[in-house]
């Protein structure tokens, strides 16, 4: 019954801020990588932000130095922080995460629900 739950999107002006959250729950033995992803309309989905279990964090260019991804691991949440948003940051946005559930020594990605955030004035 592992999922993750987004919140924190809606619409915002163009330079303004928003903060997604996505916190996991269920029987997780453990947590690797965490991400988020994001869909424009016609377009394909795309990474925008990863955070591995090690520390290392990755950003395209389209969104580096605006946005960041945290974690908090006690909380089983991710965070991404966007800072001066653009109109084509508009998109559905959705959070990933390698998780080991108890009892089952696999590694299985899992997606959130969704989130839509809209840039514009």
């Amino acid at each position: 019954q592992v999922q993750l739950v987004e919140s924190g999107g809606g619409l915002v002006q163009p330079g303004g801020s928003l903060r997604l959250s996505c916190a996991a729950s269920g029987r997780i033995f453990s947590i690797g990588a965490m991400a988020w992803y994001r869909q424009a309309p016609g377009k394909e989905r795309e990474l925008v932000a990863r955070s591995l279990s090690g520390g290392t964090t990755n950003y395209p260019d389209s969104v580096k130095g605006r946005f960041t991804i945290s974690r908090d691991n006690a909380k089983k949440t991710v965070f991404l922080q966007m800072n001066s948003l653009k109109p084509e940051d508009t998109a559905v946005y959705y959070c990933s995460a390698l998780i080991v559930r108890v009892g089952i020594g696999t590694i299985t990605k899992y997606w959130g629900q969704g989130t839509q955030v809209t840039v514009s004035s």
